[in-house]
């Protein structure tokens, strides 16, 4: 949808002067290219890392984890030290790769949602512990005291 819009941008001054402005053709079709190209595959596998001109395969083993920068593509640290940027991913797609690396890298929400019902289960017990306690200290209140002899 991008590509077409930029296609019919640079159509207005294609039209309004040829001999000048045909070059802006080119522009599309590398927009075209680049989002055809640019891809990150993620499978059981590993990662199929495609930039520009090419092309890499990194397994699951060879991961050690993944890094977010602002403003940019994940870079994945890899056991050896060295980053490889990954292509149109972002931490929005992080549950995906967690599926997909079978348990390998743990999903952030999915952590943070466990911890939360955890939270809330616990709270949950701790009022029905007091209520119970309550419950129990007004029966022993609304009984008479035994005399005793």
């Amino acid at each position: 949808m991008a590509c077409a819009f930029l296609l019919f941008a640079v159509s207005f001054p294609i039209f309004g002067w040829p001999v000048a402005f045909s070059w802006l053709l080119i522009l599309p079709i590398i927009a075209v290219y680049l989002v055809a190209r640019l891809r990150t595959t993620v499978s059981p596998d590993g990662l199929e890392v495609r930039s520009t001109f090419s092309k890499r395969t990194l397994a699951w083993d060879d991961v050690k984890g993944f890094r977010f920068p602002k403003r940019s593509w994940a870079r994945a640290e890899l056991t050896d030290g060295t980053e490889v940027t990954l292509p149109a991913v972002s931490f929005v797609r992080l549950p995906e790769i967690a599926i997909a690396s079978g348990g390998r890298i743990t999903d952030p929400y999915a952590s943070a949602a466990e911890a939360f019902a955890a939270k809330e289960a616990e709270e949950e017990e701790a009022a029905a512990e007091a209520e119970a306690e309550s419950e129990v200290a007004e029966n022993s209140q609304d009984q008479p005291e035994e005399k005793r002899p």
